[in-house]
């Protein structure tokens, strides 16, 4: 377990998770299908789900891209995924992607994990610089960015082009290693 909060826990994505995964993938399509197209691709039924959690375990253990899921506790419902993607070693620099399902939206539960997963990254991978790559009208994503003290660095002109529209401006949010040990200690 990388972090425990109110009832909820964080942990890496594990070969036993497929089923909850497609399961929370389908009942959460339609707020999905713009910015996590290719997961929503990956995990249409048990059998692809399956495969797609393979690839991420490896990718995991390799230190290629990290999933974690968001359960519940008590009950090991699904709430949430959370990406460190776009990873780049030289650097030291990271992307976060996130995603919540409908039961658990506006609970304040994607900011949590993103602070104890942004204290994850800095200490135990030896990130430097995590990322927050949101569309203006995404608000909820935007509020994370903003509640976790990453700050608005820029616009990203045509940094994303979801499935059958025109590509979309994105902004871009950074949080810097040295200036947040004093912010995520008293968290």
């Amino acid at each position: 377990m990388v972090a425990k909060f109110d009832a909820f826990e964080i942990n890496p994505i594990h070969d036993g998770d497929a089923w909850k995964v497609c399961d929370f993938i389908i009942a959460n399509e339609d707020r999905l299908k713009r910015y996590f197209p290719k997961t929503l691709e990956q995990n249409l039924n048990p059998t692809l789900s399956q495969l797609f959690v393979e690839q991420k375990v490896k990718q995991f253990e390799n230190d290629e891209e990290f999933l974690f899921t968001l359960k519940h506790s008590e009950t090991r419902a699904l709430a949430g995924l959370i990406y460190i993607k776009e990873l780049d070693w030289n650097t030291k620099q990271g992307e976060f992607a996130y995603c919540i399902g409908y039961p658990f939206e506006g609970q304040g539960l994607t900011s949590k994990a993103i602070q104890h997963l942004s204290d994850y990254a800095f200490t135990i991978l030896g990130l430097e610089t995590l990322q927050i790559i949101a569309h203006k009208d995404n608000l909820p994503s935007v509020k994370v960015a903003l509640k976790t003290n990453f700050k608005w660095v820029k616009t990203l002109i045509n940094e994303f082009t979801p499935i059958g529209e025109a590509p979309l401006d994105m902004e871009l949010y950074e949080l810097n290693n040295q200036n947040t040990r004093k912010d995520l200690a008293g968290f």
